[in-house]
């Protein structure tokens, strides 16, 4: 008998669109896997949604609150309703900035200094001295990310604006200088290592992930093999520690000037990844070997409850 998968996509946070985008591509290579598949735009009653529909699956690909911080896994659990990615606790570990940096470096996964400031504070003086990052400590796809570069004068003054809607406390990073770095794991497996070159960007934030031509990616990442294996590594140590599921994607940077003393440093781990072909995780995956359907073929089977 044909599974009946419900793809969630869309919600009502800030990464809507990108969201559907990483539905709408699913749904196709779902298909071409021969499922039979319902695509669910979601909304604030989604529980009489799939009440109603009771899929033998949800495949999430929801991106940002609601959909990646186990706001919908914990629906999917009341709702028995088998999903794929990580349970309700990965999810809002890992969704959590702050928390999530304490059990990596519990775990023995290198991340950066960091304090938390309020909007306020941080608007007013410089939360650390430059160069730092501001980022929100619930949020994706580089939203409200702010790059503080050595020769800043004051802080931000985007953190004035009366329209901010990335939260008032924010966490302030060290920067670390080099190269961006990410890792795929699927299962208890550490995939290849893309290096992510931006174009026209400081960072890789919202247009360098999603405009056309925004990023070119490096596939393998050409870099010593002690730093792709030390890499690997610790992104299947962030995933376990975490207690994710599935697929995850750890992003690093790594410091290869000459001062720099090769450091790693895990940025943080994504429990819902972009899902569309050209996304990082599909591009790793078929590099290893699994294409776009056989990789959300494999995502289905390993769907579960108490995840």
């Amino acid at each position: 008998m044909t599974k009946h998968v419900a793809v969630l996509m869309g919600g009502f946070s800030s990464e809507r669109d990108v969201s559907l985008a990483s539905g709408k591509a699913s749904s196709r290579a779902l298909r071409e896997a021969g499922y039979q598949v319902t695509e669910v735009d979601v909304t604030r009653d989604v529980a009489a949604t799939l009440s109603q529909l009771r899929p033998d699956v949800a495949f999430n690909a929801l991106h940002g609150p609601y959909g990646e911080d186990g706001c919908i896994q914990g629906v999917l659990e009341v709702l028995e309703i088998p999903y794929t990615h990580s349970g309700v606790l990965a999810s809002a570990l890992a969704m959590n900035k702050v928390k999530a940096k304490a059990v990596m470096k519990a775990a023995g996964v290198p991340v950066a200094e960091q304090r938390i400031v309020s909007r306020a504070e941080a608007a007013r003086q410089h939360a650390m001295k430059p160069p730092y990052v501001l980022k929100p400590i619930a949020e994706g796809s580089s939203f409200g990310v702010l790059i503080v570069p050595s020769n800043a004068a004051h802080p931000p003054q985007e953190l004035f604006r009366s329209d901010w809607h990335f939260g008032e406390e924010l966490m302030a990073e060290r920067f670390i200088p080099g190269r961006e770095l990410t890792c795929a794991v699927m299962g208890d497996v550490a995939l290849g290592i893309i290096d992510i070159v931006t174009i026209g960007q400081d960072f890789y934030d919202y247009d360098a992930k999603y405009r056309p031509g925004g990023s070119r990616h490096i596939l393998p990442a050409n870099i010593p093999a002690r730093i792709y294996e030390a890499v690997q590594a610790h992104a299947l140590t962030a995933h376990k520690a975490l207690g994710c599921r599935g697929v995850s994607r750890a992003d690093f940077r790594y410091d290869d000037s000459d001062t720099g003393g090769h450091q790693i440093i895990c940025l943080e781990v994504n429990t819902q990844p972009g899902m569309t072909e050209t996304s990082l995780v599909p591009e790793i995956a078929a590099h290893a070997g699994h294409d776009f359907p056989e990789l959300v073929r494999w995502m289905v089977e390993d769907a579960s409850c108490g995840r």
